[in-house]
């Protein structure tokens, strides 16, 4: 797709968990991926695989979180500095996905492998994970919210839908009725100057957009 017809909005993240293995001069290296969308699921992701493998020799790990703004961090646990949570982070930078993180568990099979070998190793259990996992296409959005009568449902259904907000309206029903919806990132700013537009006229009778 050219650059120009790019969603500023979407990015990908991982469809679901993913697990890979590599054997390298008899060292077992195991791969796994979860979805994470914040560092309490990070925590809880590690805590799991460190007590499925008390036993291994380490436990590796780098996460990217995002994708506005993007948080990312990585650990060696243990191998020498920069050989493994590096490798790990730089394959999950390549990959093109946020809300991920790798953990690659390392079994010794009594061969050196060097610094070289280390960081050859840990990126490649990452890439082979990462290339494992199913991918999933998310937008960035903000949550609008819209009060109004009855009469202007048309004219505010229309606003939402030209503005790409418009795909999943929850509406709720009574003496007024209520509209919401996940409004695109870069195109809020439009969307809202015309919903304030709007109740300033008195077609709707208010609307907000809660940071979240």
């Amino acid at each position: 797709m050219a650059e120009a017809e790019r969603d500023p909005d979407a990015y990908l993240e991982p469809a679901g968990p993913a697990e890979a293995e590599e054997r390298v001069k008899r060292s077992l290296f195991i791969a796994r991926l979860e979805p994470c969308r914040d560092e309490a699921g990070c925590r809880a992701f590690l805590g799991g695989v460190q007590a499925a493998h008390r036993d291994a020799t380490h436990n590796c790990w780098a996460y990217l979180l995002g994708p506005k703004p993007e948080t990312a961090y990585c650990s060696d646990d243990g191998e020498p500095s920069g050989t493994a949570g590096r490798p790990i982070l730089g394959a999950i930078k390549r990959c093109g996905m946020v809300n991920v993180m790798v953990v690659v568990t390392r079994y010794f099979g009594g061969v050196k492998l060097g610094v070289r070998g280390l960081i050859e190793a840990y990126g490649l259990a990452a890439d082979r994970v990462l290339a494992a996992a199913e991918r999933a296409e998310r937008r960035v959005t903000r949550p609008v919210e819209v009060r109004l009568p009855y009469p202007a449902i048309g004219t505010v259904t229309r606003l939402l839908e030209e503005c790409g907000a418009g795909d999943t309206l929850d509406w709720t029903y009574g003496t007024e009725a209520c509209v919401r919806a996940p409004a695109p990132l870069s195109r809020s700013a439009a969307l809202f100057a015309a919903l304030e537009e709007l109740r300033a006229r008195g077609t709707i009778e208010a609307w907000s957009a809660p940071e979240r």
